[in-house]
């Protein structure tokens, strides 16, 4: 195959990038759907609605917040600590640190550069931001892979941390008052289903490190038409949770059947998938003849967390994992795209 098919075919391969730790640190206010629910008793009751749809239709029974006054960017630095640690590595050894985070305090600095200042990484280490909705995580795997495939550094750190508490809060108080619509309440039903909390994962040279898990490479996909269906701020999102839905399926499905025959997708062991309803991965199961119980699942207990989504529940289902494994890591991001990564556990 040629270098212009290469660049042109969507996927992408690594040879000496291995994942040296993974993990998760779970906000710690449990806030459940029952709860958003009695905020909403009086809307639903004027508007002729029924209680119990984030768990019915989403899946998700609870969701977790940061305490009140505490940022996102604290978050990302404790899992990115933590990875440091588990994977035994120094703060000085650390050539580049992406944080991949929706959520922003502020549009300049960075929210790297908090992370960066907190964990005491070097002054030659490379950090910024990559946002790309809930791909952003596995789009910096790639980018960190990448760097290291070339021999520019020895090992990345990537977090992701996600503050939707003042986001919840706001759509809670725009949903009760009384002027608001049955459309209304549909547009902000995504919004209600997401959830706080923090991942970070270390990856480093395979020819330096003993052990860690080889990230092989990975394929994606892009249906940018679709980028009206969900957009949002720190203030307000709405999503055409139908269409989104739909679209989101279609593009996951193409990236499967297209990269199939590279990477070989129906013989993984483990499908981590990003998370947004339990619809949504039991009809991506039925499409491709999957087995749901390959596919780990954070989105009852702690809602749909983004970009943290798929590495919070690849950190917290390593237990299962044995060694030689096939992971696949899969993410579908609002814009549409969507991401999968190829990991040998």
């Amino acid at each position: 195959m040629g270098s212009d098919a290469q660049h042109h075919d969507g996927t992408y391969r690594l040879s000496n990038t291995v994942i040296c730790s993974a993990t998760a640190v779970e906000a710690p206010e449990r806030v459940t759907s029952a709860w958003i629910d009695e905020q909403l008793a009086e809307t639903y009751q004027r508007l002729g609605m029924s209680p119990g749809k984030f768990e019915q239709l989403a899946g998700v029974v609870a969701r977790r917040w940061w305490p009140e006054g505490v940022s996102f960017s604290e978050g990302a630095a404790e899992a990115g600590a933590k990875a440091l640690a588990e994977a035994g590595v120094e703060p000085g050894q650390v050539g580049l640190l992406i944080n991949s985070s929706v959520s922003h305090d502020h549009l300049e600095p960075s929210a790297a550069v908090q992370v960066h200042d907190a964990i005491g990484l070097s002054r030659t280490c490379l950090n910024f931001d990559l946002s790309n909705a809930c791909l952003g995580f596995i789009n910096g795997m790639q980018v960190a892979g990448t760097m290291i495939d070339a021999g520019q550094i020895d090992y990345a750190l990537i977090v992701n941390s996600e503050n939707v508490r003042g986001l919840q809060e706001k759509a809670i108080a725009r949903l009760q008052r009384p002027e608001t619509t049955v459309a209304e309440v549909r547009e902000q039903f995504a919004t209600l289903t997401l959830g706080c909390g923090a991942t970070a994962m270390v990856l480093g040279r395979a020819d330096k490190v003993s052990g860690g898990h080889r990230l092989l490479g990975g394929s994606h996909r892009a249906a940018t038409h679709h980028n009206n269906l969900c957009v949002g701020d720190m203030s307000f999102m709405r999503t055409d949770t139908r269409g989104l839905f739909e679209a989101g399926l279609q593009l996951a499905l193409e990236t499967f059947l297209e990269s199939e025959e590279e990477f070989g997708w129906s013989d993984v062991d483990h499908l981590v998938s990003h998370q947004t309803s339990l619809v949504h991965i039991t009809a991506l199961c039925q499409k491709l003849g999957l087995d749901q119980a390959k596919f780990p699942l954070s989105l009852p207990e702690f809602g749909n967390m983004g970009p943290a989504a798929a590495p919070f529940t690849l950190a917290a289902s390593q237990d299962r994992f044995r060694s030689g494994d096939r992971v696949m890591l899969l993410g579908i991001g609002s814009g549409l795209n969507t991401s999968f990564a190829d990991i040998v556990w």
